[in-house]
């Protein structure tokens, strides 16, 4: 019985995962460094870019904060929008300093995350694509 258990655990833990890598685009086209940007296993929810986005960026941008910041969520811009952002450095709180504690590592972390999970990623005909 506990067999049976384990194994139902485990099948749905690689669908999972099997959904995960399919969903997602496996790769970017990073403006600012000119690279091609693999996305590894810590480019997932649970990695990395995840934590940041998490610690950094949710910390104002939730909903009825109180330091203006407008709400956001990984799926409020396209992943080229996203990538715009991190290029342009546009948000007011990149011109106020608020990023100037993110490492150049960092930085790119939480904009591969940003791009595999923003709005309209799941595009099959161009995930792959590195421009």
């Amino acid at each position: 019985m506990k067999r049976n258990r384990v194994i139902w655990l485990v099948a749905l833990l690689g669908l999972v995962l099997a959904a995960e890598a399919e969903a997602s685009p496996v790769k970017r086209w990073d403006p600012a460094t000119k690279t091609c940007r693999v996305f590894d296993f810590d480019s997932g929810w649970w990695g990395t870019g995840g934590q940041l986005w998490r610690t950094k960026c949710k910390s104002c941008h939730t909903r009825d904060n109180d330091k203006g910041a407008p709400f956001l969520y990984m799926e409020s811009k396209s992943s080229t929008a996203w990538n715009r952002v991190f290029l342009e450095k546009y948000p007011q709180c990149a011109k106020d300093g608020a990023w100037d504690s993110l490492t150049l590592d960092e930085t790119l972390k939480l904009n591969d995350y940003l791009y595999r999970f923003g709005a309209n990623t799941y595009d099959a005909n161009d995930a792959n694509d590195c421009g």
